[in-house]
């Protein structure tokens, strides 16, 4: 390896080469040859953590163990309807089930296309890993009720973890397919429509907006399956094939052992292993191996599932059997993701034969083990308990073959044995391993004598001995007489050759004391060494090519990790350094070609192992070539996207890289104090695995690497396993014995080995110890400057910090800074005499790295640790030069962690620096101002400390809000202190907090030195305390802004003031033809015309011609007096979901779009898609086309802006010129996310704003500036201020249920400051989606009341309501905002209609003022049609309609196209917040973080010193419309034959038609019998009337009913307007049957055919190809439609048709001209003309008997008239018996 090459990121900022790249040697140029003041990194762990040389590797930095610690998780289920059920007039429902959980719909009535739209919810507390392998299930059941338990038609079943891996982790509005798991010959039984989400904490969920239902009904196209799977699933074999298990633990040979060994004289295994498989719900074991370690089944276990599956993982499980609860021994979870393919070259799941190894708690047996959790499965082992030899095959089932079983029960069935050799074939391997060091040992371990033991596997384990496989027996522990060399520790068994097998420990030692917390072991130059032989099949093919893709990725990352920084510190060129990484990444890619394909005929080699070459290969290759093509591409413009491509190809490389087919067993090396084990460490065989050719090298092997040991099991989860247990720096190789022979070339060099001595004549054996004869001396100079973001360890909200820093075996901490969370220390910490072993040019390029810990210092009690930080030193030997480019070193940032968690960031400088032989004169003097405030301690010297300039600080004070309590106090006189490096203002007191919290001073500034480099300025601390009585003071809470960057004023170039003389016009044009969608085209024309150009839009009136013709779909006119607000809301929901539907398709195509160009090396332009409805686009004429599809369909009308999320978030939260800071106190929480903000700890918000700039003295003043203000001006005054609010609530969707039932009764609750409102009367019942539609109108005084909260809440009967979910909106930032958030700007301005200008002032009004605030010229009106402002023109129509029709002129079109087009006005122009629907998260304190449902709403605001604003808009939900359906059944034809005429034995059926409208099946109707027909055809001249209530908007009908006996209330559901017509045939003793129905969709539904003949099954099952009706706009239908069934084969079959008229009236004219059912007044239908044979009604019942008799019940009737004479007989016998006896006894 070349050591250049991997010279990491600190080597490189000092090192003789640039940063950058290699050729270009840019940087230093410019610099003169000093120190580049911005060689400062952010994050620069990666500075840290690179691999600066190839002898020492990188150590890693998080602490925690992630995985085991559980999560809360949400799973929404909403089941909105089924269609193509299979089965006959059924009665289902639909059962969600998770795990154990299961939940059930309610009942829908004979039919096969139930609409439930029912929500579910589900909730958990558990481990991710838990969570993500539960199955969710959906299964259809079939007329369940209280006593039976109704069949399954079909279920459906998805792991969580494949939902949570979907994009917003959800699927929404899909199709999941049901198939029969008793039948798989079967085929689909149907589909539900469901959206399915699942949410961790913290995950916001998105929910795509309701779209039109027509694109959803495509069932084929929306199937819930993820992306990349195929329609059809086919069902599948799996055979998962289990043949022995070895190195089981050995179970109890403590104490139980001897007492059976008593009893029953034998010492058996006391183990019954089994082995346990679960795998998509379903649950196969192998058979119990009575007593025995190592068990041989030769069994395979079959599952038959859907394949691909979409359970992704399948988990073994080696079990203890016992009798009263079984016990996991080891588990292991099989990822089919990882061993198959599903490209093109692909292959199916396959796997082995291959041992897996199982980790989990420790060997040695304890009657109750603590870690019994981590043989579940949970969390990381900590040590190798078994490994299983497995193979796992797939075989796709062809369903028509005869000889399957169609059941998916798990089989189990036997398998022959497998060769010895098949797994490869076993070879010796060689583990060496040397300690060189061990620090940081916990002193709460006491100082007993401590000593590690390194195993692999079962070997070098002191309770399973060793045991060479077959040749040799196992041996106990080692009780031999040893040297005293070893300290009578170490187990020794001599090896055939006499060569030692295993020193598996190192010697004990007592540790030494270090510091308070710490302890070291005293090693000096002796340096104790383990090893161990182990036999294992010979896989290193496999961690080989593992290794070297794992190779490429680290370099990759290391890369992109440095572009990174590049790029935050603002450096040049970082893509140069991205060139030179995709360079470097296809070079790696082109050598794993030339290396992978090595050994191809091994023994043992399976066909996962060959596919998976192949796959590699073929990725490799793949990645390699974009990423040269990608080299070509890169621009300054395009690095970022590249960066994230690059990161694409970093996952691909780390999912090849992990192996699936185990081969050594992993290392752990665990330190043992006193015999008891503390602490572990694990180390992958693979990252210290020998070979010889370098690139499959483990990054590991013949490196020292720094081992953290950690806390095993739950115990390591949070604080307690943040603290170190012990450091140590150990050297490990791993390698063949044959490879031997350079197992020592990677340690430090000057040692000599010490040896076992066995007498003369023996082969030599490993070292057991080693002796450095070589020591170096060095100083090492810790320059600690400052830290920032620390974690808040105090209940203040604050933390006393002082870092503590460990070289070797020293240590040394900082003073200690109280109450802060960005100490500056500004310290020099020097460590004197530091010895390191090892050849002084070694430690030149690779130093040992140092460990800073912060801690927050206690009076009483120990310290508490808030974070950690690795460093290396800048490293001077004695006879270099002490100076540029390396020295002095420059300050960088360090990320701080605390756990897994960053915990802020550490400013220092490390280096170490040789002492030669004149001693310490030869060194750099410390020449830093000795400081007399701080006594010895010395600052930061000067050539290292950055260089200060003078800035003034502005600090605008607004107010305080929310302040909470303090000490049970209210806070009464807050003041605000704000402090910088050290400066500081105070802001003015509030006297009295409740009466007004503002503050009377605005502004007030101060004069701070800060670093001229911006990356280095300290944060801007903002403190609150309460003045109390008596001169005390309490801190009520803190904030640190940490970057003060957006608050830098940088003034502009004086060409961009002078606006003026660069006269540059735009013209808006704006088409009469309003209501059009349209892009505006802007034209800039050269600076010094004053030309106007007025631009067409190509909207003109060519297209209304071009509507006209071709298009099937007629608009009629609009009526003006129809359309209400709702109209404009839903028009304007489409066109979101349109336009949501237009961006990811441009995503999508862009996406593709690179991946061609990458193919291709072409460049990419990237898409700029217009962003339609918001009227800004300055857009391309061909983008338009796929617009004005959907344009032509709609009708022209005003649409406002439906936001799908908060307005806050689409305004960068109002902040435009005031802030809101949160104040924190108390304790950081330590969860695992503290990024999340802990919500408790805020304890109120400071309102202000900062300004800074350099200060100098030409410094612009303007003239007409308030001096008080400073940079501050046109800023409105803070005093109290009337203003009444307007809050619309429109709906709510997918609230949280709260009641049993799985529904709500939402109500909404409204407060602000002291009101509050509370809707409680007006309760929707059973809601999930409730329609509110309400304004409600509160007043509020700012400053006191600005925090509005809308809240909804569940009625209850009983007890309490309790709340739903809840959302806070700041007002007054919305008040005060530039963006101007009091009242939204619509889209066109009318005086009348639904439309109305609701703001009281008018659009000329608003742009006047807005001028007037913002110092501009105009607005100039004029000449008509024209308003000129500063140095745009706009232009717009000039006449306004009133309610009359009549037209007059008005400006205020033209002051609105200013308004629209605000944010192109110079220097002031910003966005104006348009007419609006915002979407905001409802959350309840309770369940932070997780969404409980949304609110759709918008609040208007109105200062009271103003004119009053008009009443409100009116919202309310619109009522739906009666109207009636009017069917005639006129006649049926060609109905399917159902029953068999007793004498001519002719078929014939007894035909009614039943019908309803869907969902209202209690008010179905039936025509009457047609008796006996022989053709199919029936005649009825027969009315169905159905009086409904229609939503129009929402093509929906409204049905009120009460859901049970119980209900309090009734429900109101919206269903689908379908109606049902249905043909059946009468019987009179038996049930009816059921022959045929029809279902027609009123909106949308074939046309009726004129004739029967021109009647098909097409009319149902090619819907799509037909031209469709709406009853609602064509009022009057006749014709015939077809009756469909499906037969056996589950295909649909024409069962008959029927001639139909359908006649929508409204309700009032149906009460105009009313007629009756059937055939009865009024407007009575005559009677149908049937043929003779029906009217024999007399003899029909005979018949009918007949041929019940005769056929049907024939040999029934046989048997019961049998039975009777029987009966009879014996009747008579036992009647006359009695008296024949009599007679004959006596004779008579």
């Amino acid at each position: 390896m070349k050591r250049s090459k991997h010279r990491g990121h600190k080597e490189d900022k000092h090192g003789d080469e640039p940063a950058i790249l290699e050729t270009e040697n840019l940087d230093r140029q410019f610099m003169g040859g000093g120190p580049d003041p911005d060689t400062i990194s952010l994050a620069s762990v990666t500075a840290v953590t690179t691999n600066v040389s190839n002898k020492r590797s990188k150590p890693d930095i998080k602490m925690e163990p992630s995985s085991g610690r559980p999560v809360d998780y949400q799973v929404s289920v909403t089941v909105i309807e089924a269609r193509q059920l299979v089965g006959l007039n059924m009665d289902p429902m639909v059962c969600v089930e998770i795990g154990e959980d299961k939940k059930y719909t309610s009942m829908k009535e004979s039919t096969n296309c139930p609409y439930y739209n029912e929500y579910f919810v589900f909730d958990f507390h558990i481990p991710p890993d838990v969570m993500f392998d539960k199955i969710l299930k959906l299964s259809v059941i079939h007329s369940k009720n209280l006593l039976r338990s109704g069949t399954m038609v079909g279920s459906f079943k998805l792991d969580v973890g494949t939902i949570y891996s979907q994009p917003e982790h959800q699927f929404y509005h899909k199709w999941a397919l049901l198939s029969d798991p008793d039948d798989i010959a079967a085929g689909c039984k149907g589909y539900i429509k469901c959206d399915i989400a699942v949410v961790a904490k913290g995950d916001t969920m998105k929910t795509p907006h309701k779209t039109s239902e027509s694109d959803e009904d495509d069932i084929e196209g929306n199937l819930l399956i993820p992306e990349g799977v195929p329609a059809e699933r086919q069902w599948a074999r799996y055979y998962l094939k289990i043949y022995r298990a070895e190195g089981l633990p050995r179970m109890n040979t403590s104490i139980m052992a001897n007492v059976k060994k008593a009893f029953i004289g034998e010492n058996k295994d006391l183990v019954d292993p089994y082995v346990q498989v679960l795998f998509a719900g379903q649950k196969g074991k192998t058979s119990v191996q009575k007593s025995c370690y190592e068990p041989i089944w030769n069994e395979q276990i079959v599952f038959t599932e859907m394949f691909p599956p979409l359970c992704k993982r399948m988990k073994l499980q080696i079990r203890d059997s016992d009798k009263v609860n079984d016990v996991a021994i080891g588990t292991h979870f099989l990822d089919l993701r990882k061993i198959s393919n599903d490209g093109d070259k692909g292959f199916l799941p396959t796997l082995g034969p291959a041992w897996v190894n199982m980790y989990g708690s420790t060997r040695t047996y304890t009657l109750m083990d603590e870690y019994q959790e981590l043989n579940e499965g949970l969390g990381e082992g900590v040590s190798f308990r078994a490994r299983l030899l497995i193979s796992l095959g797939v075989e796709i089932l062809d369903p028509s073959s005869p000889e399957i079983t169609s059941s998916t029960e798990v089989q189990l069935e036997g398998v022959p044995n497998i060769s010895e050799t098949a797994t490869g074939k076993i070879e010796e391997f060689f583990l060496f391993g040397s300690f060189l060091e061990a620090t940081m040992i916990d002193r709460k371990i006491g100082d007993k004598p401590i000593n590690f033991e390194v195993t692999i596997g079962y070997y070098g384990n002191e309770i399973d001995g060793v045991a060479k496989p077959q040749t040799k027996s196992r041996k106990g522990g080692g009780d031999d007489e040893e040297s005293d060399l070893i300290h009578n520790s170490s187990e020794e068994e001599m090896d055939d050759d006499g060569d030692l097998t295993s020193v598996a420990t190192t010697p004990p030692m007592k540790p030494v004391i270090t510091d308070r917390n710490y302890f070291h072991l005293p090693y000096f130059e002796r340096k104790p060494c383990i090893y161990i032989k182990s036999w294992w099949q010979d896989q290193r093919r496999r961690l080989y090519n593992a290794n070297i893709i794992d190779n490429i990725a680290d370099k990759l990352e290391d890369g992109l990790n440095d572009v990174q920084e590049i790029i935050k510190t603002e450096k040049a060129y970082p893509e140069r350094r991205l060139r030179g990484v995709l360079e470097e990444l296809s070079h790696g890619c082109s050598q794993f070609l030339a290396l992978a394909n090595k050994d191809q005929n091994q023994s043992g080699r399976t066909k996962l192992d060959r596919e998976r070459l192949k796959l590699c290969m073929a990725d490799v290759e793949n990645i390699g070539q974009q990423a040269k093509a990608m080299r070509s591409q890169v621009k300054k413009s395009t690095v970022k996207d590249k960066i994230k491509l690059s990161q694409n190809f970093l996952t691909k490389l780390r999912f090849l890289a992990d192996e699936p087919q185990h081969s050594v067993p992993d290392v752990f090396i665990w330190m043992i104090s006193n015999g008891k084990r503390i602490a572990y460490a694990r180390v992958p065989s693979k990252d210290i695995l020998f070979s010889n050719t370098e690139e499959e090298t483990g990054k590991d092997c013949g490196k020292v690497k720094t081992l953290f040991l950690r806390i095993p099991g739950k115990k390591g989860f949070g604080p307690a396993g943040w603290t170190v247990q012990s450091k140590i720096e150990i050297y490990l190789w791993l390698g063949l014995t044959k490879q031997r022979k350079d197992y020592l070339n990677g340690l430090p060099n000057g040692f000599e080995e010490n040896k076992l001595s066995k007498g003369p004549g023996l082969p030599c054996s490993p070292p057991i110890s080693l002796t450095y004869m070589m020591k170096q001396i060095f100083q090492l100079r810790v320059h600690m400057y400052q830290a920032r973001s620390l974690f808040a360890a105090d209940s203040t909200g604050l933390s006393d910090p002082f870092a503590r820093v460990f070289f070797s075996t020293q240590s040394q901490v900082t003073e200690v800074l109280a109450e802060t969370l960005c100490p500056t220390w500004d310290q020099l910490l020097v460590f004197e005499n530091v010895e390191l072993f090892g050849e002084a040019t070694e430690l030149r390029d690779d130093p040992p790295i140092i460990v800073i810990e912060i801690y927050d210092q206690d009076t009483v009690g120990k310290a508490d640790f808030m974070g950690r930080t690795f460093a290396k030193p800048v490293v001077k030997m004695a006879d270099e030069h002490y100076g540029p480019p390396r020295f002095p070193p420059q300050l960088e940032y360090y990320q701080i962690y605390r756990g897994n968690c960053t915990a802020g960031e550490m400013l220092a400088a490390f280096e170490l620096l040789q002492i030669g032989p004149n001693g310490k004169a030869d060194l750099p003097p410390i020449d830093g101002p000795t400081d007399y405030d701080r006594g010895p301690i010395l600052p930061v010297p000067l050539g290292i400390r950055p260089v200060l300039s003078r800035y003034r600080i502005e600090v605008l004070f607004w107010g305080l809000r929310d302040l909470k309590r303090v000490n049970l106090a209210q806070v009464d006189r807050p003041r605000v202190d704000v402090e910088c490096a050290g400066r500081g203002v105070q802001s003015s007191l509030i006297p009295n907090y409740k009466k007004n919290p503002n503050f009377s001073t605005l502004v007030k500034s101060f004069e701070v030195d800060l670093p001229e480099n911006e990356l280095l300025h300290p944060p801007l601390n903002i403190r609150v305390v309460d003045c109390r009585a008596f001169g005390r003071y309490t801190l009520v809470g803190s904030n640190a802004v940490t970057s003060l960057r957006k608050f830098i004023y940088r003034p502009n170039d004086k060409q961009a003031n002078n606006w003026t003389t660069t006269e540059e016009i735009i013209v808006v044009s704006m088409d009469s033809d309003r209501g059009h969608k349209k892009m505006e085209t802007v034209v800039k024309l050269d600076s010094c015309s004053d030309a106007v150009v007025k631009v067409e839009d190509d909207d003109g009136k060519g297209k209304k011609k071009k509507r006209k013709k071709g298009d099937e779909i007629e608009e009629e006119e609009l009526d003006e007096s129809m359309l209400d607000w709702w109209s404009k809301y839903f028009a304007s929901i489409e066109t979101l979901t349109e336009m949501l539907k237009a961006q990811e398709a441009a995503f999508s195509d862009s996406e593709d779009k690179d991946e061609m160009d990458i193919a291709d090396g072409g460049d990419i332009k990237p898409d700029d898609f217009p962003v339609k409805g918001t009227k800004r686009g300055k857009g391309k004429k061909d983008k338009k086309k796929s617009i004005d599809a959907f344009e032509r369909r709609k009708p022209k009308l005003d649409e406002l802006k439906v936001y799908p999320k908060e307005l806050e978030s689409e305004f960068e939260n109002f902040e435009d010129w005031l802030h809101s800071f949160n104040l924190f106190r108390g304790k950081g929480g330590d969860d695992d996310d503290q990024n999340v903000l802990d919500e408790d700890r805020i304890v109120g918000r400071f309102k202000g704003s900062m300004c800074m700039y350099k200060v100098s003295d030409d410094m612009p003043r303007d003239m007409n500036v308030d001096s008080n203000m400073g940079m501050f001006q046109n800023i409105p005054h803070n005093d109290p201020i009337n203003i009444l609010v307007r809050i619309y609530v429109i709906r709510a969707t997918d609230l949280h249920p709260a009641d049993i039932n799985g529904k709500a009764d939402p109500y909404i609750a409204i407060r602000l400051g002291k009101n509050e409102i509370k809707d409680k009367e007006n309760y929707i019942s059973k809601q999930l989606n409730p329609l509110f539609g309400k304004s409600f109108d509160v007043e509020a005084t700012f400053p006191m009341d600005s925090t509005l909260t809308v809240s909804i809440y569940d009625w209850d009967l009983v007890g309490t309501d309790d709340l739903i979910g809840e959302t806070k909106i700041d007002l007054e930032n919305r008040f005060y905002s530039k963006h101007r958030a009091t009242c939204g700007i619509t889209s066109n301005y009318a005086i009348h209609g639904y439309n109305v200008w609701r703001d009281p002032m008018k659009p000329t009004q608003i742009l006047a003022r807005m001028c007037k605030e913002g110092k501009l010229d105009g607005p100039h009106y004029g000449p008509p049609g024209r308003v000129k402002v500063e140095n745009r023109v706009f232009m717009a129509p000039t006449e306004i309609e009133d309610e009359n029709g009549l037209k007059k002129q008005t400006d205020e079109h033209l002051a609105l196209t200013v308004l629209k087009h605000w944010n192109e006005i110079p220097k002031v122009g910003c966005k104006l917040v348009p007419e609006h629907v915002e979407t905001r998260p409802l959350l309840h304190p309770d369940k932070p973080g997780i969404e409980q449902g949304r609110i759709e709403m918008w609040v208007d605001m109105f200062p009271k010193d103003m004119t009053a604003p008009g009443p409100a808009l009116d919202i309310s939900p619109r009522k739906p419309k009666k109207f009636e359906l009017r069917v005639i059944v006129w006649n049926t034809d060609e109905v399917v034959l159902e029953d068999d005429d007793i004498f001519t034995g002719e078929k014939s059926s007894d035909i009614f038609v039943r019908g309803w409208l869907k969902g209202q099946q209690e008010d179905k109707q039936d025509t009457d019998v047609h008796y006996h027909s022989i053709t199919g055809e029936g005649n009825f001249n027969w009315r169905f009337v159905y009086p409904f209530d229609y939503l129009m908007a929402e093509e929906k009908i409204v049905i009120s009913k009460k859901e049970s006996m119980f209900a309090w209330d009734e429900t109101e559901y919206k269903i689908p307007a379908r109606l049902n017509l249905q043909v059946w045939d009468a019987d009179h003793f038996s049930a009816d049957d059921f022959l045929g129905a029809i279902e027609l969709d009123l909106n949308r539904f074939p046309r009726g055919a004129k004739t029967p003949k021109q009647c098909t099954i097409e009319m149902v099952t090619n819907e799509g190809d037909l031209p469709m009706v709406s009853i609602f706009k064509q009022k009057r239908i006749k014709g015939w439609w077809p009756f469909v069934a499906r037969n056996e084969e589950d295909e649909f079959e024409l069962t008959g048709k029927v001639e139909a008229e359908l006649h929508l009236l409204t309700g009032e004219e149906a009460e105009k001209s009313p007629a009756g059912e059937g055939r009865n007044e009024p407007e009575p239908l005559e009677k149908p003309n049937r043929p003779d044979t029906s009217l024999l009604w007399f003899l029909t019942p005979f018949k009918a008997i007949k041929h019940l008799i005769c056929n049907q019940y024939k040999w029934l009737a046989i048997k019961i008239v049998t039975a009777l004479l029987l009966l009879v007989m014996l009747g008579l016998f036992l009647y006359s018996m009695p008296g024949y006896m009599v007679k004959k006894m006596l004779g008579a």
